[in-house]
């Protein structure tokens, strides 16, 4: 026997490898035909626990601790050792306060970020075909106990250790033995957990779950990808350019202290907390947060990021590539006529549910049971003796079945296919269906002899109600959807039509030939097509890859095996509902409900996920020119201290609790058109704005020094107090492209800012041993010039700007 940590003993492993499905099912003690009771499932999750791997918990104290080792952190300490080493212990005492104060905010932002993928983990299961209580569920993999009867299918993750019991599937093993060809597995064979079927179905026995499985582990089905977005190089690009100027204008002004005979030691605090003001440090962080904080909204409206850099591609998307079936439609697929052949209709429709499995809970299989059992017909009366899945490349599916004394062959698939089995072309017989936007099957069968068609049958599956609007909507948003179907012409044509699509639907046959004659031309008439039909799953990464050879960020939505290749290749790969595992473990998004909302709340919230960093990135830079560059420009140029290493230190220390709010602000999309990232944009909107804060912070000073009482001795809490109301003034301007007024900012945040204003006024009004107070005078001076530049000057010049010159 073996055992897991945590769990009671399984069966041993090597036992399990020998023994045959009906040894096992009677050491498990269970019925096969049956499987488990629910009670019976439930006594044993008790007993052997949940179906994965308990996962190593992070120490929450050892996450904070390390916020203390870094370039942001070795600056402060830099700065707290000079300080006590001048016996500045005021200075001392600040910046200990700052250094604790920016750990705890850095160590906020990432717990509430693990949250959010922790909650997003816990909602992407793969779900398994259980047998309990008789009938067939779908349940999570993780609830699944030795004894359950389950059903593996083209495109599943195998859940545990499975012991085959009938059936036959290939599958893949690469990820656990690193073996590249796909194994054959047929009945006594045990499928291994984490492997993947490549083709066929088949029914087996859990032999062993979680972490006593063969391999010792359950394989990450699904995996949260840490956040490796295009607009790292924006962080990048940001933090270099900010620390290189920041550094070069303290170079300066170093050597023109020294030029002018004044003791450099003395200045190296407020140069220290200078670096500290101009380095982006908590950027990267920001990113994460924001995207993680996305992704959690995105899980409450049913839509699951398995790659957070899906949220960018949400917000730059400008083509969507969909499936037609459960994403356009309802995904219940209905048989709505039926033509007999060579028998009457009733038969043509037995034949066709003979053809099928429930077991699989495929839609088309699941159409023929169903309309079956609404004519009364008993298929108990048959039995399947064999039973051969649908599969891409064949696009049939085959039985041969058992009715009291005869023995006979039945298939049904697409019009061609089984028009090649029997040998006539049965299109012309189909043309009526077609007409009205059915999808045409055509039933066979073969007893004795050579296969005879037994008639065709009309199945439909309705437009979402719900599309038509949706459709509109994503429009609106700047985003082309472009129908993808492997129907024929007719109903491609029917459902564009009823949808709002277009009229552009064109067959990917047409796009292969004029790729071969005139590659510029296909990518074109893709380009311009609103729909494509009679395409394969493969075609999927050929539209993919052509469009964006054309310079759009497109998405796609898929859900089968063959669909996996083009959703890696989309910009941000979403798979359906009903979609595979593998279709799901190659894809950025996973829709938990059918139909488009989904994806429009994607587009949405990258919009806002984008403003969000836009915003942040406004504000950093802008306070560069504020807290870095006009002060070493003033001290340069002028030889004025506007501000010491006290009232800097106050400055970041108090500004933090407000920085913290911005998690808390409601942030809408403005764009009726999907953004970008273009960095040389937000240079220039934030230049143009910084060398204006440049000049209106002289005038502050030089106002101050002549009319409102400001003198050399409390310059630097003048300072102080002009650049934190700048500061929390910039804020909320430059949260809004429009006017700052057209949206108010969360109530947390206001609370944040009037505490601050508040603070930094009774601080400045009483003074501090550094910071000598300042009369009312120039208190309420800096408090209404400040927000006239900032709410009013700078406001205009920003519409202006972002008017211009951001895309």
């Amino acid at each position: 026997m073996s055992s897991g940590a945590g769990t009671s003993q399984q069966l041993d492993k090597d036992y399990v490898l020998k023994a045959s499905a009906l040894d096992l099912a009677r050491e498990l003690g269970i019925d096969p035909g049956k499987g488990l009771t629910s009670s019976e499932a439930e006594e044993r999750l008790r007993r052997y626990g949940p179906n994965d791997v308990p996962e190593k918990r992070r120490n929450p104290l050892a996450s904070f601790l390390r916020k203390f080792w870094g370039p942001g952190a070795w600056v402060l300490m830099a700065a707290a050792v000079m300080s006590g080493v001048l016996g500045r212990f005021l200075d001392l005492y600040v910046v200990i306060a700052l250094l604790f104060v920016n750990a705890l905010i850095s160590w906020m932002h990432e717990e509430n970020a693990n949250r959010a993928l922790e909650l997003l983990k816990s909602k992407l299961q793969v779900q398994s075909r259980v047998l309990r209580d008789g009938e067939w569920k779908q349940l999570p993999a993780r609830l699944l106990v030795p004894g359950d009867v389950v059903r593996i299918r083209l495109g599943d993750f195998v859940p545990a250790d499975v012991k085959l019991a009938t059936g036959e599937v290939e599958v893949d093993e690469s990820a656990l033995t690193g073996e590249s060809l796909p194994l054959r597995k047929g009945p006594n064979d045990l499928v291994y957990s984490g492997s993947i079927v490549r083709r066929g179905e088949a029914t087996g026995i859990v032999a062993l779950t979680g972490i006593n499985t063969y391999f010792g582990r359950t394989t990450e089905l699904v995996k949260i990808a840490k956040p490796r977005p295009r607009v790292a190089a924006v962080v990048n690009k940001i933090t270099l350019w900010m620390a290189a100027v920041a550094l070069v204008l303290i170079a300066l002004l170093g050597v023109t202290s020294v030029i002018r005979g004044q003791n450099v030691v003395e200045d190296l605090p407020l140069f220290l907390v200078l670096i500290l003001a101009a380095i982006p440090i908590a950027l990267p962080a920001m990113f994460s947060v924001s995207m993680a904080i996305g992704a959690r909204q995105l899980a409450d409206s049913g839509a699951l990021v398995t790659k957070l850099e899906a949220i960018e591609g949400g917000a730059t998307m400008d083509v969507l590539v969909s499936d037609k079936t459960g994403t356009l439609t309802v995904n219940q697929l209905t048989v709505k006529d039926v033509i007999p052949a060579s028998v009457d209709e009733d038969t043509v429709i037995l034949y066709g549910a003979l053809a099928s499995q429930e077991a699989n809970q495929d839609p088309i299989d699941l159409a023929f049971i169903s309309e079956a059992r609404r004519r009364g017909l008993d298929l108990t009366k048959c039995q399947q003796k064999s039973f051969t899945p649908f599969d891409p490349t064949t696009r049939r599916t085959e039985a041969v079945v058992v009715c009291g004394d005869r023995e006979m062959t039945v298939a049904k698939g697409a019009l061609e296919v089984i028009s090649s089995l029997h040998g006539k072309d049965a299109t012309p017989m189909a043309a009526p269906l077609a007409a009205k936007g059915e999808r045409v099957l055509a039933v066979a069968y073969r007893e004795n002899g050579s296969w005879q068609l037994a008639g065709l049958v009309g199945i439909r599956d309705p437009p979402r109600p719900d599309t038509p609007k949706l459709i509109e909507e994503l429009r609106k948003l700047g985003v082309k959807v472009k129908m993808l179907t492997g129907d024929n012409m007719a109903v491609a044509r029917s459902i564009a039509s009823e949808i709002g699509l277009g009229e552009k639907v064109i067959r990917m046959s047409e796009v292969k030939e004029a790729t071969q004659n005139d590659a510029v031309a296909a990518a074109a008439m893709v380009e311009e097509a609103d729909g494509f039909a009679e395409a394969y799953p493969e075609d999927k990464f050929t539209l993919v890859r052509g469009l964006q050879g054309r310079g759009h960020v497109v998405g796609m939505t898929g859900d089968g095996v063959n669909d996996a290749p083009a959703l890696r290749q989309a910009d941000v790969g979403i798979a359906v509902s009903n979609a595979t595992d593998v279709a799901k473990g190659a894809a950025a998004v996973v829709l938990t409900k059918p139909g488009l909302s989904n994806i429009v709340s994607l587009v949405k919230i990258g919009r806002q996920v984008y403003e969000r960093v836009a915003t942040w990135i406004l504000s950093r830079l802008s306070r560069l020119f504020q807290n870095v560059i006009f002060v070493a420009l003033a001290a340069i140029i002028f030889g004025l201290y506007v501000i010491n290493a006290l009232g800097m230190l106050l400055l970041l220390f108090m500004f933090d609790f407000v920085t913290l709010t911005q998690a808390t602000d409601y942030v809408g999309w403005w764009s009726g058109k999907p953004v970008s990232w273009h960095i040389g944009d937000f240079m220039k909107v934030s230049g143009a704005i910084g060398v204006a804060m440049i000049v209106e912070a002289f005038a502050a000073t030089f106002a101050g020094l002549r009319w409102f009482g400001v003198t050399q001795a409390n310059l630097p809490t003048f300072g102080f107090l002009f650049l934190l109301y700048s500061n929390i003034f910039t804020l909320l301007n430059v949260r809004e492209r429009r006017n700052f007024w057209r949206s108010m900012p969360s109530r947390t945040m206001l609370i944040a800012m009037s505490a601050d204003i508040a603070a930094a006024a009774a601080i400045t009004y009483f003074g501090l041993p550094e910071l000598p107070a300042l009369p009312p005078v120039a208190i309420v001076f800096a408090l209404l010039f400040s927000a006239l530049l900032f709410l009013v000057v700078n406001n205009f010049l920003k519409v202006q700007l972002f008017k211009r010159i951001v895309i």
